[in-house]
C-alpha cells in the first residue's frame, strides 16, 4: 500500500487500506495537541446539543467575542470559520488579482485555491541549508515581479521555523510598499504567541492574518478557525463565507476551549518538554537529521540509507504513521515530519525508527 498522501492525518485512509481500525495507529502525521481537548469541552459540546434543533449563529458572535478578548483586539477584527483551510479559499475573492506568490515548502491548499480560482502560482523557495530562512532581500526582488497576494505560514509548515515578530513586520511593510497583500498562517502560532503579528496587521491594514483552534487544542474533527485583519477585510471575509460554516458544536467547543488557561499552560509546558526530547532523540539515530522547531512537530532528514518512503513502510507495518514530506513544494523523498506526543509514544516512535534504519543502512 502507499502512506503518502497531500496533507497528514489521514489516519481513517490509512486504518482502511489496512483493514484495521483507526484507534489501532499510532498518528504521528497530525500534529494534534497529545493532552486532548480541554476538560470542559466534551460538557460543553453535549450541553449545546438540545440547541441542533436551530441553525447555529451564522455570525458567532459569543465565540468571536471571546477570541477578541483573548487576544487582546476589538471584534470586528475577527472572522470565525470552518477551519482556517474555508478561509484559505476565500482567499483569492478577498484580494483580487491574479497573481499569488507562495513561500515553500507550503501548506498544499494554499496553490490548490488559488488555481481553482484561476490565478498564476509562483514560489518563494526556501533552503534547508539556510534553515528555512526567508531573505528579506530576496523576497523584495520577487515582489518587484508583481504579485497580488503573498502566503506564508508562520511557524513554517513543515518545517517548524519561525520568523520572529519584528522580522515579520519587516516583511509587511515590504508589502505594503510593493502593493502585495500579505496573508500569514499562524496556525500553530499558539506555542510562541508573543511573537504573533495578529495586532500588528489588525492595526495596520493591508494583510490576514489566519489561525486555527483545531491543532493546539485539539479538536480537528470540529472544524474551526479564525481570521484576524482589519475591520473592513474582516468584514468582507464575513459576507464571503458560506452561511451558517461555524456550527453549535464547534462553536460551544471554542468557548469552552478558550477559558481553560491552565490547560494552555499544561500544553506549552508539554510541547517544549518533549519536543526537546523527540528532537534529541531523532538527532541521536544515525544517518537523521533534525531541523529546529516552534511548533509541535519536528521536521526531519534521512541522510543516508533508504529514502522516506521506505521508512514509512516499515514503521506503517508497526502501526506507525509518520508525514512523508515529498509531495511539499522544495522538499524531497528524504524529508519527513513527525507530531510530538506524549514521552511513551514518542519513545515508541524512536525505537522502531532505530531499528528500522539499522536494519537498512
Amino acid at each position: 500500500m502507499t502512506s503518502t498522501f497531500d496533507h497528514g492525518g489521514t489516519v481513517f485512509a490509512v486504518a482502511r487500506e489496512l483493514g484495521i481500525r483507526p484507534e489501532d495507529l499510532l498518528d504521528f502525521s497530525a500534529s494534534i495537541n497529545p493532552l486532548g481537548p480541554a476538560p470542559a469541552v466534551r460538557e460543553a459540546v453535549m450541553a449545546a446539543f438540545d440547541r441542533l434543533v436551530h441553525y447555529p449563529d451564522s455570525q458567532a458572535a459569543e465565540l468571536r467575542d471571546s477570541l477578541a478578548r483573548h487576544h487582546g483586539l476589538p471584534a470586528e477584527c475577527i472572522c470565525a470559520a470552518n477551519g482556517s483551510t474555508e478561509l484559505i479559499y476565500l482567499l483569492p475573492r478577498l484580494v483580487g488579482g491574479g497573481r499569488g506568490l507562495v513561500v515553500a515548502p507550503p501548506f498544499s491548499e494554499y496553490a490548490r485555491s488559488l488555481t481553482r480560482a484561476g490565478w498564476e502560482v509562483g514560489y518563494l523557495d526556501l533552503a534547508p541549508e539556510e534553515g528555512f530562512a526567508l531573505a528579506p532581500a530576496l523576497l523584495d526582488q520577487r515582489l518587484a515581479e508583481g504579485w497580488n497576494l503573498v502566503v506564508l505560514a508562520n511557524p513554517g509548515n513543515p518545517t517548524g521555523s519561525l520568523i520572529p515578530h519584528d522580522d515579520m513586520v519587516a516583511v509587511h511593510r515590504l508589502c505594503r510598499a510593493r502593493g502585495t497583500f500579505l496573508v500569514v498562517d499562524e496556525a500553530f502560532m499558539d506555542f510562541r504567541e508573543e511573537e504573533s503579528v495578529t495586532g500588528y496587521v489588525a492595526r495596520q491594514g493591508g494583510g490576514v492574518v489566519l489561525r486555527s483552534l483545531t491543532k493546539f487544542h485539539a479538536i480537528p474533527g470540529l472544524r474551526l478557525g479564525f481570521a484576524v485583519a482589519a475591520p473592513e477585510d474582516a468584514a468582507r471575509l464575513a459576507d464571503l463565507r458560506a452561511p451558517w460554516s461555524v456550527n453549535t458544536l464547534a462553536q460551544a467547543a471554542g468557548l469552552a476551549t478558550l477559558a481553560d488557561g491552565e490547560y494552555a499552560a499544561r500544553t506549552r509546558r508539554l510541547i517544549e518538554e518533549e519536543r526537546a526530547v523527540l528532537a534529541a532523540g531523532l538527532a541521536a539515530i544515525p544517518g537523521v537529521r533534525v531541523y529546529p522547531s516552534a511548533a509541535n512537530y519536528l521536521l526531519a532528514e534521512l541522510t543516508v540509507g533508504p529514502p522516506v518512503p521506505a521508512l514509512a513502510e516499515a514503521l506503517l507495518r508497526e502501526r506507525i504513521l509518520i508525514r512523508d514530506c515529498s509531495s511539499f513544494r522544495g522538499l524531497n523523498d528524504r524529508f519527513f515530519r513527525v507530531a510530538v506526543r506524549s514521552r511513551a509514544d514518542n519513545e515508541r516512535l524512536l525505537e522502531a525508527c532505530a531499528a528500522v534504519l539499522a536494519r537498512t543502512m
